[in-house]
């Protein structure tokens, strides 16, 4: 269910029943995009049962499901036909268009096209832990965040989120982190394991990856010592949960290890329940001892800490392909 997990603060004060939550979002359940209509967001239901709540709550925790749909026309298509209609006009007027009038035709030519492109679809999952203050949502992407972000504030009257800052930045922790000659000095419960990425802060901007590749060697020490950061590493969690850390505090490639889902119902309705309550019931003891091991969370609304790299405080995230594999 869950393979990213992007964490944001609820405001103080903000609650609301179940019943409330499914009457605000009614009011933005889903359509799909109209002929000449390139996007739509809008809440779906979580089981995915036709006609079924928008919200749903198992073992107390409430789960919404957003989906994003989008029509796109090839950036080349669009401009042949817009073409075609300025050669057609310059042919029988004598007059070449002019870039007000070339940018008209381009619009035209989009909507004429919609109609005959492909619809794409895609869902992102929202996780609220009322009783902790959380909100959490999976979305991979800083353009699928902010889709989340809009659609959530719309909804409901009241609701400030923020993202969670701890008093230690990810990329100064994963630097110490990698930095250690032991595993004694991991913070407990935390593994590094076999994937990184480090660049560089000099006008170079270089790059290291390594990929199922022992990061406890001299030669990764040697490019910290040289300047190089981490900008994800991956991690396990008492050998319950693997994932990478990435410098804006997001849980990429997420994947529950061997053990954590034995016994779980392999269909139904009783899949769905124990689904959520086994990811969210993991993330739950996970989270919390991440942040500990960052220092501990900043007040809500506080700046972030002072010894923080511009690039961590200010990053934004981007999808990755291999964001989908497991890290080790």
């Amino acid at each position: 269910m869950f393979k990213n997990v992007t964490i944001y603060r609820i405001a103080p004060g903000w609650t609301a029943t179940v019943a409330d939550m499914e009457a605000a979002l009614d009011a933005a359940r889903f359509k799909p995009c109209g002929a000449t209509q390139d996007k739509s967001v809008g809440w779906v239901e979580p089981r995915g049962e036709a006609h079924g709540p928008l919200v749903e709550s198992v073992a107390g925790q409430r789960i919404l499901k957003l989906q994003i749909e989008t029509k796109g026309v090839p950036g080349s298509v669009v401009k042949k036909k817009a073409q075609e209609e300025a050669d057609h006009i310059e042919a029988t007027t004598g007059r070449k268009p002019g870039k007000k009038e070339t940018k008209a035709l381009r619009e035209d030519a989009l909507l004429s096209l919609l109609p005959q492109a492909f619809a794409r679809q895609m869902n992102v999952w929202v996780w609220l832990d009322l009783e902790a203050g959380w909100l959490v949502t999976d979305a991979s992407s800083q353009g699928k965040i902010d889709e989340v972000v809009t659609a959530l504030v719309r909804a409901f009257d009241g609701l400030v989120i923020t993202l969670l800052q701890t008093a230690v930045t990810p990329q100064t922790a994963m630097t110490q982190w990698l930095s250690a000659t032991t595993p004694d000095e991991w913070p407990g419960g935390f593994a590094v394991e076999r994937e990184c990425e480090l660049k560089s802060g000099d006008e170079e901007k270089s790059v290291v990856k390594f990929t199922r590749h022992n990061l406890a060697t001299d030669e990764v020490r040697q490019h910290i010592t040289e300047g190089k950061l981490p900008t994800r590493l991956a991690l396990s969690w008492e050998g319950r949960i693997g994932f990478v850390l990435t410098e804006s505090l997001q849980l990429k490639k997420i994947n529950f290890l061997e053990g954590v889902f034995d016994g779980r119902p392999d269909e139904g309705e009783n899949g769905f329940d124990a689904d959520v309550a086994l990811s969210t019931g993991e993330l739950q003891k996970l989270l919390p001892e991440l942040v500990e091991a960052l220092g501990g969370e900043m007040a809500f609304g506080a700046a972030p800490a002072g010894d923080a790299p511009a690039a961590a405080q200010h990053a934004a995230v981007t999808a990755d392909g291999d964001d989908e594999g497991p890290p080790f």
